[in-house]
């Protein structure tokens, strides 16, 4: 079951995909809602555009993203495995529909880098989970925006991590997707990321065990899993996103999100 958040005019609806631009609408205004209340009363169906799908989960009550999750993006960076996840915090302003320009004013626009990324949206609280599948609700897929400047300046990511309208998220939560098929970034057309989406150090199950040993994930809390090697930062020459560059991230069998950058 593929579960969107459409934009219905002034109001967003949550939805379940029937087909490529319908769906039927579901009893709440998002998915995050709709985990959190657990009812899923169909309604009439509509028409949507790709357009209209907004961020999956629009206000999620947490993102917790994954540094340093896939050994070759590891060496890339020039780091150690780690023997335990890499977290920092996005916060949801950064989020953007499925097919929304990223908007960056020109004070942040210095060595801009995209993250592809596979997504795991938390369906039943989970606290001290011993195990961390039974809590997963399905997949989704995000870019993980970065600002490298304001990433690196300080040992904490975070600043560089949750510019404000910048984080692709959708096109929507698949509940039956499993970990496996590639993940395949490209810029403008042009490949700069695939990988396999199980080739990870800490798997989706091990990391919401981890986490919830540090503090509850609740319905609708996101799990992004960390990036593939490729990104723009660890090219030579470095390949910074300008304005007017569109990046595409697709995962075999969930979907694809595709946003253009717009310095202004």
């Amino acid at each position: 079951m593929k579960l969107a958040t459409i934009r219905t005019g002034d109001t967003t609806t949550a939805a379940r995909i029937t087909d490529d631009n319908r769906a039927v609408k579901l009893g709440a205004e998002d998915v995050g809602k709709l985990l959190r209340d657990g009812t899923f009363d169909e309604g009439e169906e509509i028409t949507f555009a790709p357009g209209d799908l907004a961020p999956v989960i629009p206000r999620p009550g947490k993102i917790i993203c994954v540094g340093l999750n896939y050994a070759k993006h590891i060496a890339e960076m020039g780091h150690e495995q780690p023997d335990v996840p890499t977290l920092f915090i996005k916060y949801p302003e950064a989020l953007i529909g499925a097919y929304d320009d990223a908007e960056v004013p020109s004070f942040n626009a210095d060595t801009l880098d995209f993250e592809g990324e596979l997504a795991v949206i938390i369906g039943t609280r989970a606290r001290h989970a011993a195990n961390g599948a039974e809590h997963i609700a399905g997949y989704s897929v995000i870019n993980d925006y970065t600002q490298r400047h304001f990433q690196k300046r300080t040992q904490q990511w975070h600043q560089g991590k949750s510019l404000e309208k910048t984080a692709g998220f959708g096109p929507w939560l698949d509940t039956e997707w499993q970990p496996g098929p590639a993940i395949t970034t490209t810029v403008n057309g042009e490949v700069m990321q695939h990988a396999p989406t199980d080739d990870l150090v800490f798997t989706p199950a091990k990391l919401v065990e981890f986490i919830s040993h540090l503090y509850p994930l609740e319905p609708g809390d996101v799990i992004a899993t960390g990036t593939p090697a490729g990104v723009g930062h660890a090219r030579e020459p470095k390949r910074y996103l300008a304005n007017g560059d569109t990046v595409r991230v697709e995962i075999e069998g969930l979907g694809a999100i595709e946003n253009t950058t717009r310095v202004y």
